[in-house]
């Protein structure tokens, strides 16, 4: 088989103008990127015909170290979709450079099921990613500089809490002090880095409505308060206007294509463990205008990516899923079946059968949202037909569709059995309005509390001293009502990475809490995840390299 940047490589490309033509978009509108990549403007939302469009959402049961494969699964299905005459485009996020060159590789699909061109994609692409670290440094420097030129008025600060961003994987740069040596080079202060998918200019991006609502939601992002206890913003910055000005043209939606030609839009990129995990509004939004099936992903398991998309995306933007695609792979059931991570790709229906419980749980929870779910085999090599069989047999004993997912190998005409289901069950069965976990009203507490309980099972939560006192600055500042982001590890439904399966009995523990008042939400961090994360021993980028003027090992 093939690396997936040498099929990538040798997939002949279409001009951007051409795939933009099969969506009705003028040539005149776009704004190119080279030949294969353009920007795209927010006028062409159509409301008319976003409310015709059906949203299909690809999630995955709780992945191994290796993935589920739901961006490949979201890909194919598109293709399959298309191929079975339903106009399909897939609404993707954009890949981070921390895990491309870190444990994961690229994050663009896999085999005959990517959107392209995948090196750029997964490298600089239209550079939405650098602007994001860019505005969000740019206000750390500005807020750093208001308390080194004001504080001989007087003016201090007694906690800042907007730290800086990367986007690479460094450990060394979690915690950090800034302002070292002469008074000339600042206040000194305690920092860090976050990496640049955790940002909330990232999440502000993802969830704004337009230009306008970008710089409302700037405007108000919480930097710290200062020594009299009052809450100082970008707006009290006074630098709002500059930050957009930084943001103008990540903010519009990316044009590229698929490994059978056809449209994908890939924008924004949060991470489902440490943020909301899910791809901007604006292209979701932008590509239901312009088909009338929309297939996007959230990121790793149901409990994190599925949980925010409804409880945060959905909620916020008025978006309604017609269905939820629950990804499954033997090697992830036979890990949750207790099978040794290093005997996964070997037949064990022991194992599978006990494994199957992970995938229960997802469904139980989805079909708890109110969603219809079908479920994907993402089919691999050393997969049996014994174990398929088995697979296939349960989800029926359960009432719940299955298709086996071959687009890694076959393309579109791998998935043309996800498809037809999908197609079929939508026309028949289509997803009822969306029953969140909990409601607006609802303490932080008792929604951290519904979360767990009704997605993790766990039977708990606790708040650290940390936690508690960032707890009162949310009720203080009046902002009870927003949604919860749970930053927690993605390998298991508790905040231990280890719990595979389906742990019961646990608590979660909620260590600290990150107001984020712009993106109009609060992050509850969980257990010991970091939004800042390591490198491995052996990380991917001892594999990339140029040969003979290609990149090599992107995959």
């Amino acid at each position: 088989m093939k690396s997936d940047i040498e099929i990538a490589r040798e997939t002949v490309l279409r001009p951007i103008k051409d795939v933009a033509a099969d969506l009705g978009i003028n040539e005149e509108v776009l704004e190119p990127y080279g030949r294969y990549i353009a920007k795209l403007p927010h006028n062409l939302i159509d409301e008319g015909k976003i409310r015709q469009s059906k949203l299909i959402l690809v999630t995955a049961i709780t992945p191994t170290k290796a993935g589920i494969g739901k961006t490949t699964v979201s890909v194919g299905l598109a293709l399959g979709m298309n191929r079975i005459g339903k106009r399909t485009v897939v609404a993707l996020r954009e890949p981070s450079l921390g895990p491309c060159f870190g444990m994961k590789g690229g994050a663009a699909g896999g085999g005959y099921a990517q959107v392209l061109p995948m090196d750029r994609i997964n490298l600089h692409f239209t550079g939405d990613f650098h602007a994001i670290t860019s505005a969000h440094n740019m206000i750390a420097a500005l807020l750093d500089n208001y308390i080194y030129q004001h504080q001989s008025e007087g003016f201090a600060m007694r906690e800042v809490l907007w730290k800086r961003v990367l986007d690479v994987n460094d450990r060394n740069l979690r915690y950090i002090v800034t302002g070292l040596g002469a008074k000339t080079n600042g206040v000194t202060m305690e920092s860090g880095f976050d990496i640049t998918p955790a940002s909330e200019i990232m999440a502000i991006l993802c969830l704004a409505q337009d230009e306008a609502d970008l710089r409302r939601r700037i405007e108000n992002i919480l930097l710290g308060t200062t020594i009299e206890g009052k809450p100082f913003t970008v707006r009290d910055l006074g630098v709002a206007g500059s930050i957009c000005v930084l943001l103008r043209d990540a903010v519009k939606p990316n044009l590229v294509q698929t490994t059978e030609g056809t449209p994908a839009i890939v924008h924004g990129g949060p991470f489902a463990n440490i943020a909301h995990g899910c791809n901007s509004v604006l292209a979701t939004r932008m590509a239901m205008s312009l088909a009338p099936y929309v297939i996007t992903e959230a990121g790793f398991g149901a409990d994190l990516g599925a949980e925010k998309f409804y409880d945060i995306k959905c909620r916020k933007s008025g978006l309604q899923p017609a269905l939820t695609v629950l990804v499954a792979t033997t090697q992830g059931l036979k890990m949750h079946g207790g099978v040794e991570v290093e005997d996964i790709k070997k037949p064990n229906m022991e194992g599978l059968r006990e494994g199957v419980r992970n995938l229960d749980r997802h469904i139980r929870n989805l079909q708890g949202f109110g969603q219809t779910v079908v479920v994907c085999f993402n089919r691999y090599a050393s997969d049996t037909d014994e174990e398929i069989a088995f697979c296939r047999e349960h989800c029926e004993q359960i009432g719940v569709g299955f298709a086996v997912n071959n687009a890694f190998n076959e393309g579109g005409a791998g998935a043309v059995e996800l498809a037809e289901l999908v197609a079929k069950t939508i026309e028949e069965r289509e997803s009822q309005p969306l029953d969140f976990a909990y409601s607006d009203d609802m303490s932080i507490e008792e929604k951290a509390e519904a979360i767990a309980r009704k997605v993790y099972g766990a039977k708990g939560v606790v708040f650290a001293p940390a936690a508690k006192k960032k707890l009162a600055i949310v009720s203080e500042l009046g902002l009870t009502h927003y949604p919860v982001c749970v930053a927690k590890t993605q390998y298991s439904f508790s905040a231990d990475p280890k719990a595979y399966g389906v742990p019961e009995g646990f608590t979660v523990t909620i260590r600290d809490i990150v107001i984020n008042q712009g993106a109009e939400f609060v992050v509850l961090i969980a257990g010991d995840i970091m939004r800042m994360p390591g490198l491995p021993k052996l990380p991917q980028a001892l594999k990339i390299d140029i040969v003979d003027g290609e990149i090599e090992g992107l995959s």
